[in-house]
């Protein structure tokens, strides 16, 4: 069977909160979609309450692909994600549907829509020395020998941040000029769609959004994580995890835990808008004060404009 011809595939952004995988959802339903997942914590199993990846009923709705599809204490890097996803998304073709990828790792959605460096496996030693340096000195560290990278890299993005100095000494070139050197653009186009909010109202509805997750249980979900994982751990690191597991270790109290996990979302929101925005490719949906049906219709007028109906 042929593999329609799709002009560009429609990708769901923006920051946490705004509501991108109910539509995501939604527009599949309508599109004789299937929804790829692009985001950096919902591949792991037993994480599910504070990855707020979608729960069994909305994958029985659509078919979702890349969530749950790692252990908590296995390694998932963007050369093996790219890889993933490029799989799926020929795969979902060739079953005549259209893919709809969804989510908000800043990174993840670089390697689809940027130029791939696929630079040189990490090295656990050079990676272990690097994280064990305060990030403002690896930050002043990258400012002199990459200040290309370091303008790009959030100065609170330790994993970026180490990752661009463990290129520069693992090859003699910085992370920037091996980018510039590659040239290995992802092999479909990409419609962007993003969701914004008003930033009290986001704000608002992330702290009620961790309120629920610890009513559902993100604690005793902690609780059952910490004995498989170590800090140095992709899945350790998760906001709403790492919080609780310093609570397990009586280095917060519970309330306090609590408060870090809304001030960390919140962080993380603003971190995801501020990468965003200047990207002059997004076509933005405000979703202040509008109905899911108004957001939804929006969306779809886009992908129906930009892309190959199947």
């Amino acid at each position: 069977m042929n593999a329609p011809a799709v002009q560009r595939l429609p990708l769901l952004l923006g920051p946490t909160g705004t509501g991108k995988s109910e539509l995501a959802i939604r527009l599949a339903e309508r599109l004789k979609g299937e929804v790829v997942s692009a985001d950096s914590r919902a591949i792991y199993r037993s994480m599910n309450i504070g990855t707020a990846k979608p729960s069994l009923e909305d994958r029985k709705r659509v078919s979702h692909h890349l969530v749950d599809i790692r252990e908590p204490e296995e390694h998932y890097d963007v050369i093996e994600f790219r890889r993933d996803v490029l799989c799926v998304i020929e795969d979902i073709l060739s079953r005549e549907k259209l893919p709809i990828v969804v989510g908000g790792s800043t990174l993840y959605v670089a390697v689809l829509t940027g130029a791939f460096f696929d630079g040189p496996t990490g090295n656990p030693i050079v990676r272990k020395r690097l994280e064990a340096q305060p990030l403002s000195e690896l930050r002043r560290r990258l400012e002199q020998i990459d200040p290309e990278a370091a303008a790009r890299i959030h100065p609170n993005d330790p994993v970026r941040t180490v990752r661009a100095l463990e290129v520069y000494e693992l090859t003699g070139k910085t992370i920037s000029q091996g980018q510039r050197e590659s040239h290995i653009s992802f092999p479909y186009e990409f419609l962007k769609i993003g969701l914004t909010l008003e930033r009290p109202q986001l704000y608002a509805r992330l702290n009620e959004r961790v309120d629920k997750m610890v009513e559902r249980g993100l604690l005793e979900e902690a609780r059952a994580l910490k004995p498989r994982l170590q800090p140095e751990m992709q899945a350790y690191r998760t906001i709403g995890y790492a919080e609780f597991f310093d609570c397990l270790d009586q280095k917060l109290t519970c309330q306090q835990a609590i408060t870090l996990i809304k001030q960390h979302t919140r962080n993380f929101a603003k971190r995801q808008l501020t990468w965003f925005k200047p990207d002059r490719e997004i076509h933005w949906i405000d979703v202040t004060d509008k109905m899911p049906d108004r957001v939804f219709e929006e969306a779809l007028t886009l992908i129906i404009k930009n892309t190959t109906q199947i």
